[in-house]
């Protein structure tokens, strides 16, 4: 998992071969510093930039541009080199921003050399400054490490690489800045054209779309958000030079265009890299907003404390000037983030019709043709995930397989809206109907005889709700009722549990039973406590902890509140286990980005059958069981 940092904080890197990957919204130029035991940089010939683009161990991009990638082999740098600093710096003169605190925070990552991002940075806070020290990676005891930095410097470039010791930063920094000026200064007009023949014109090359950069010598500037792709067309730009190659445009998005061995990882890795960038994209957002927020407060407080300019308007003037530096920054973070938004919902409008059972909704097609698989997925879909930003954007919620933790549909009323607007049966009926669903697509997605099911109901109140899993056979015995079949139930799995456990310490697997059921299982427990004794509770807890490490899993349907006899006994189990609701409700909290995502429960098409088509698949695909 990628770790978020914030300033300041450091985390250790796995691999020495490293991808720099930012994210700015806006045009930047990119460069690294390598710096002594002291973090002090010799010279000139120490600092990698678009002039000088390579160093040992180091590359960074060419030009400025919204979205750099900057390579780093931490083993090839030389040996006095103990810290590599990431620099970033608005271009000059070239229409973009002028300080990093007129745009969208800065994103930063640094990703490993299968592309898996190690950690990532917001640079938050800053507001004058045009130059910043993102990143730094640092040495420390043979072991390379990252530090989140975002140190800002209102001097600009010369005042940075300045403060990395370099003599006479002021030259480089021109050299810098007046070299990504001069790229983007207008082009002379071109020579009369003279009659040539089509064959002699130079053929234009195609770029793969995932490699396209920003034209150079004077071409537009892309301000496409990294690793989206987009249908809506940009400017077409003025007619190029003859013999120069035409800028190229914008490729529509692809389902399954990303990473992978296979399509289901693909698809799996895009559905991921979707949430993420709408994790990311929300995150710019809100934070620009509390940037301008709190920048207005401060402007504000320093206009009322400064007695001078209470007279002759002078206050009023200021007021409205600070207010309208923040409706400005909130308005072009708004505009970000509607792009973004719009970006993501192409994709999703392309991705989510081409998305196999596991990932698919109930309502997809691709269910009509549904056939057993044979092999398990990575992944399966408990239903989806939305933000406030834009609640019709909804990206699938996949949780990898085998699942590492049992499932616990909520049945009570906690906080949610939705929940308190019907009354206790209607909502304990819908948490049954949602836990039999998320039981129908996990038989589904596993192979034929992979997978088994057992109910626990022991007052027999959800016979309603179970019909499409006993009346199909999928279940592994008929629900068991009353508390003689609930202790029945939890004797038998935990048994099974207790074996395979000892299998696995003594590396005795090949030992087991040769009747033993290979399958994974998963319990259904409805209406828990009503048929539990402590003994049967014990039981359950210990399925909670150590089944998920063998195959066993738990799928509860409960009210919390309905085993508050227990006290903080029972806090363990409810901890332990993902918790989900039969209505929506934003209870899905994001440690990384500070979100709280709405989950959205998987809902069948009303009056479909779609249900018992598939469960009656399952059935006929299982092998017969021996005599």
């Amino acid at each position: 998992m990628t770790a978020e940092l914030v300033r300041g904080q450091n985390h250790p890197l796995p691999d020495t071969r490293l991808e720099i990957r930012v994210s700015a919204g806006h045009p930047v130029v990119a460069g690294a510093a390598l710096g002594d035991e002291r973090g002090r940089v010799p010279g000139v010939e120490w600092v990698a930039h678009p002039v000088a683009p390579s160093l040992p161990g180091v590359d960074v991009p060419r030009q400025a541009a919204a979205d750099q990638r900057l390579a780093v082999d931490l083993a090839a740098v030389p040996d006095a080199v103990h810290r590599v600093s990431v620099l970033l710096a608005l271009p000059v003169g070239v229409g973009g921003p002028t300080s990093f605190g007129k745009a969208a925070a800065p994103f930063v990552a640094v990703a490993g050399p299968d592309g898996t991002e190690i950690a990532s940075y917001t640079i938050t806070g800053l507001d004058s400054e045009s130059a910043v020290v993102a990143l730094e990676l640092y040495r420390r005891q043979g072991a390379w490490k990252v530090r989140a930095m975002g140190q800002g410097y209102e001097g600009g470039l010369a005042a940075l690489l300045g403060d990395q010791g370099l003599e006479r930063p002021a030259d480089l920094a021109a050299s810098i800045l007046e070299s990504e000026r001069a790229r983007h200064a207008p082009l002379p007009d071109p020579a009369p054209a003279t009659a040539t023949h089509p064959e002699s014109a130079p053929a234009a090359e195609s770029t793969p779309a995932e490699h396209r950069t920003a034209p150079t010598a004077g071409g537009p500037i892309s301000y496409a958000h990294p690793r989206r792709r987009t249908t809506t067309p940009e400017p077409a730009p003025a007619p190029a030079p003859q013999g120069s190659q035409a800028p190229q445009g914008p490729a529509v998005p692809v389902a399954g265009d990303a990473a992978g061995w296979s399509m289901d990882e693909r698809l799996y890795n895009q559905v991921w890299g979707m949430f993420e960038d709408l994790a990311r994209t929300a995150a710019a957002y809100r934070s620009a907003c509390d940037f301008a927020e709190s920048r207005l407060d401060r402007e504000l407080d320093e206009v009322l404390s400064d007695y001078r300019a209470r007279g002759g308007g002078a206050n009023d003037a200021a007021r409205a000037a600070a207010r309208a530096r923040h409706d400005e920054l909130v308005e072009r973070a708004q505009e970000v983030l509607d792009r973004d938004l719009a970006q993501l919902a192409v994709e999703s409008e392309v991705v989510e019709p081409a998305l196999p059972p596991a990932y698919a909704r109930w309502d997809n097609p691709v269910w009509h043709g549904y056939r057993p698989p044979a092999e398990e997925p990575m992944a399966v879909r408990l239903g989806d995930l939305h933000l406030p930003e834009r609640a019709e954007l909804r990206i699938p919620m996949l949780v990898r397989l085998p699942m590492e933790r049992g499932l616990w549909v909520d049945s009570g009323r906690g906080r949610s809206e939705a929940a308190g607007l019907l009354d206790e049966t209607e909502l304990r009926r819908l948490a049954l109907d949602s836990a039999v669903a998320h039981a129908a697509r996990l038989l589904a997605v596993h192979p034929a005889g992979g997978f088994a099911v057992h109910v626990v109901d022991a007052a027999g109140a959800g016979a309603a709700a179970l019909a499409p899993l006993v009346d199909t056979g999928v279940l592994a015995a008929p629900p068991a009722r009353g508390a003689a079949g609930v202790s029945a139930v939890l004797e038998q799995l935990t048994e099974r549990v207790d074996l395979l456990q000892m299998a696995l310490r003594n590396g005795a697997v090949d030992a087991l039973p040769p009747g033993l059921d290979a399958a994974r299982q998963l319990l259904i427990v409805h209406d828990f406590p009503h048929g539990f004794d402590d003994r049967a509770v014990t039981r359950l807890r210990y399925l909670a902890d150590e089944g998920p490490g063998v195959g066993v899993h738990l799928l509860m349907v409960a009210d919390r509140a309905d085993a508050s006899a227990y006290g903080p006994v029972l806090d363990p189990l409810w901890r332990s286990l993902l918790r989900l609701t039969p209505v929506p409700d934003d209870h899905l909290a994001d440690p990384w980005v500070g979100h709280a995502w709405s989950y959205e429960p998987p809902m069948l098409p009303p009056g479909s059958r779609i249900l018992r088509q598939v469960l009656a698949q399952v059935a006929d695909a299982r092998p017969a069981k021996r005599p």
